[in-house]
């Protein structure tokens, strides 16, 4: 049996004296699956994202990534992992708007100390493949948020992730922009990135995954298979 990428066991988070965010949750995924983890504000998802990044711990249970016990690692340790392995993209871009779309794409490579002939090779290649090579020089602020959005793709995919984690992805964008993001995220799988998209919202589930995993109140309530409506 293959090991899956994701592997997250019997995981509790709580938050001070409230209700845990995440109450025993268990659940796996494969290289190249393209996963959404649905529910509403409330249910975890985003402490879900948290754990499987690093950015958090959780207070019983492993998480387990690409081979790494990711809640065993320190901070330092985990900033590691993470431009190592993980490439994110968030519901409100956070690129740099100080920086071109080059320099905002490069940013991860130079923190993995990549060298820069090698790093502005990729991003070129990065940003051809997504179409937005002409906003090369540009600043972000120029662009729409759909083109903000692939080249937070481009820097999530800079340093050749085994996951790329999507939080909301489509939730700052109009409703043509968020489908032509929903098939970029389509297109990546398909060419064998294992995608996990974070969401509220079942029509993006629906629309650029294959499996959906269901919060409710911090558990796992559901575990669908479907094929993404286009």
């Amino acid at each position: 049996m293959t090991t899956p990428l994701i592997e997250i066991r019997e995981v509790s988070r709580g938050y001070d004296d409230g209700p845990p965010a995440l109450r025993n949750a268990s659940l796996t995924v494969a290289a190249g699956e393209a996963v959404a983890i649905l529910g509403p504000s409330g249910s975890g998802k985003s402490t879900l994202l948290n754990l499987i990044a690093g950015l958090d711990r959780p207070n019983s249970g492993t998480v387990t990534v690409d081979g790494v016990r990711v809640d065993e690692l320190g901070e330092a340790a985990a900033a590691r992992y993470r431009r190592s392995r993980i490439g994110m993209v968030f519901q409100f871009f956070n690129l740099l708007d100080d920086l071109t779309v080059t320099d905002n794409v490069v940013l991860p490579a130079q923190l993995a100390g990549m060298a820069r002939g090698e790093a502005h090779r990729r991003a070129a290649e990065l940003l051809e493949t997504l179409g937005i090579d002409r906003h090369a020089r540009a600043y972000p602020g120029r662009l729409s948020g759909g083109e903000r959005q692939r080249v937070a793709v481009a820097r999530a995919l800079m340093n050749r992730p085994a996951l790329l984690l999507a939080d909301e992805p489509t939730g700052a964008l109009d409703t043509a922009a968020g489908e032509d993001v929903c098939g970029l995220l389509t297109d990546l799988n398909a060419d064998g990135q294992t995608v996990v998209v974070v969401t509220h919202d079942l029509g993006l589930a629906r629309s650029c995954t294959r499996r959906t995993i269901q919060l409710v109140d911090g558990r796992v309530s559901a575990d669908l298979a479907s094929e993404p409506v286009r």
